[in-house]
């Protein structure tokens, strides 16, 4: 990925892990692994994780702590009914900016 979609995605990556999280509950490593698996390579982790604390913090996710085989209980991220509002309100400023964009590209107004 270079720099420009880099820069994009900050814009847009709250909005991807909501839409993650409202197929599934899921902890901070899957939800980066499966940023990776789609592409996103230079997503660090510790940038899923600041993201994860923002959209607790303003309650748009509920958390479960589960025993993990491994060290500390894992935090595990579900999205609650204000975060689906949320991410419904992002996917209609989704597709009012791609169809705006769209225009643009064709050349139209």
């Amino acid at each position: 990925m270079g720099k420009q979609a880099t820069e994009m995605l900050k814009g847009i990556l709250e909005g991807i892990v909501l839409a993650i999280l409202s197929g599934r509950p899921a902890y901070g490593y899957e939800i980066t692994a499966w940023l990776r698996d789609q592409g996103f390579s230079d997503i660090a982790e510790g940038t899923v994780y600041a993201l994860l604390v923002r959209v607790e913090r303003r309650g748009l996710v509920d958390v479960e702590k589960v025993p993990s085989e491994k060290g500390p209980p894992r935090k595990v991220y579900s999205l609650n009914s204000q975060g689906r509002a949320y991410l419904e309100e992002f996917w209609r400023t989704w597709s009012f900016l791609t169809e705006r964009l769209e225009q643009l590209r064709e050349g139209g107004e």
